[in-house]
């Protein structure tokens, strides 16, 4: 049996009555952190371009824009929906992916759902299907596949996108397994275009790819069995032949849960994850001895060098690229005592006082004792002060969750902070309460029915760049 075979069999016996309730309650906090960031992005401009390219002439369908109340086609949905989840930076991560799992499965599981009427019990079992199948072959193909360039959220999203969709349609193992056959010739997306506008398309992208897969599949359509295993298949074409290691994608197959272990970890600040923990280590060290900018001379940020390879940006060229720039997110953090989303809007990344901070700030890369992706997110921060004292904190994990959950009370204000940009405020309470009692409703659309009432009128795209 191939791969795609086997991974087919395992996602179509899924079954909602069989998840621990610890998996849905995390599906459900990620469904409400990654519509939160979708609605925060709502006025920019990556995702209002790709509406605009997509959506001519007031193309109509199924399916929600999410922070408008206009209604597209589901794969248009599926497209921009994404693009938006992670345009702002802000979406939750996974260590096994390497990547952002959310923005990647759930856009296209909640269009398609709207499309068919299912149950957000339906849903919820299609997400969590989708984040097992890109963890698990995330599992076979890392470090490598990182470090190589590809950008996992797009290039294994893909993955989740397709067995979320080909769940939640009820394909056969046949044809589940012939949709992540056909994903693997829509996989793409390199970390080349990271701090730029296409780096959340590729999250919007694979959802839309990952959903047409299912689609054609369901259809009928052919692709290879072989199509992960092949001699010119994903595994040798994207890794290299002796770079991957085909066991780990079916071992350990939800146990547990990828979902539990390592998690889902959300995000405090909006900006690439690989910075959080000089971002957390330089606000502990401001709290802990009173720092501010007049009093430092020099800051280290050390983090792995794998982190390094996006983030050293000693002097970012645009808001995006601020995003990417851990000496930019250190010096937000020293000035400020967070890192919010002001700080990566308009000009703010051209703020002579941070340019000057900024001219202090060097980065280098940790002495990592191993490769395993916890080290990758490891960070510690050292500041030089003008009376020649030295201090120094490290962070070996960013707050995240399970393993290293954020405080609880986190979660809420960041949704309403973020649903404020695109909702009514009279609206927000209550979309954010469907959302916790996301297994009751009987379909989908109520939520996003919801949504599109609630929204503010439209105003200018907001220049993200």
């Amino acid at each position: 049996m191939t791969i795609a075979d086997e991974l087919g069999r395992r996602i179509a016996g899924m079954r909602y009555e069989a998840l621990p309730p610890e998996a849905v309650d995390w599906a459900k906090i990620s469904f409400i952190d990654t519509i939160a960031c979708a609605l925060a992005a709502a006025p920019e401009a990556g995702p209002r371009i790709v509406e605009k390219v997509l959506t001519p002439g007031g193309k109509t369908g199924p399916s929600l824009i999410w922070g408008t109340d206009r209604r597209v086609s589901s794969l248009d949905a599926a497209a921009i929906n994404g693009t938006a989840a992670h345009a702002l930076d802000y979406d939750d991560c996974n260590n096994s992916l390497a990547g952002h799992p959310s923005a990647a499965v759930l856009p296209a599981v909640l269009a398609l759902g709207e499309s068919l009427g299912s149950s957000g019990r339906d849903a919820l079992l299609a997400y969590i299907a989708g984040f097992e199948t890109q963890a698990r072959v995330a599992h076979g193909v890392h470090l490598h596949h990182y470090e190589k360039g590809w950008h996992p959220t797009s290039t294994l999203g893909i993955f989740g996108a397709a067995a979320g969709c080909a769940r939640l349609l009820g394909l056969t193992p046949e044809r589940t397994a012939t949709a992540l056959a056909i994903s693997v010739s829509l996989a793409s997306g390199v970390k080349a275009n990271f701090g730029t506008m296409t780096k959340p398309l590729h999250a919007g992208q694979c959802t839309r790819n990952g959903l047409y897969a299912a689609l054609l599949a369901r259809e009928g359509f052919t692709a290879s069995a072989e199509a992960f295993e092949h001699k010119h298949g994903f595994l040798n074409v994207f890794n290299g032949a002796g770079n991957f290691d085909a066991e780990n994608i079916l071992a350990g197959w939800a146990d547990p849960l990828d979902i539990l272990a390592p998690g889902v970890g959300l995000k405090q600040y909006p900006c690439c994850g690989s910075t959080h923990s000089a971002i957390d280590a330089t606000i502990l060290l401001r709290e802990r001895h009173g720092l501010t900018p007049e009093r430092v001379a020099g800051i280290e940020s050390v983090t792995h060098d794998r982190a390094l390879a996006h983030t050293d940006r000693p002097l970012p060229a645009s808001a995006l690229d601020a995003k990417f720039s851990v000496q930019y997110c250190v010096a937000r953090a020293l000035m400020h005592g967070d890192v919010t989303f002001e700080h990566f809007e308009g000009d703010a990344w051209r703020d002579p006082e941070v340019r000057k901070l900024l001219g202090r700030i060097r980065a280098r890369p940790h002495a990592h004792q191993s490769d395993g992706m916890y080290e990758h997110f490891q960070g510690e921060v050292i500041v030089t002060t003008t009376e020649g004292v030295t201090y120094s904190a490290r962070v070996d994990q960013p707050l995240r969750g399970p393993q290293n959950p954020a405080p609880p009370d986190r979660l809420e204000p960041k949704f309403r902070d973020c649903a404020a940009r695109a909702l009514r405020a009279d609206a927000v309470s209550r979309v954010l309460e469907t959302l916790r009692n996301f297994e009751s409703l009987d379909n989908v659309r109520e939520l996003t029915e919801l949504m599109a009432a609630s929204v503010k009128a439209r105003s200018d795209t907001r220049v993200a760049a």
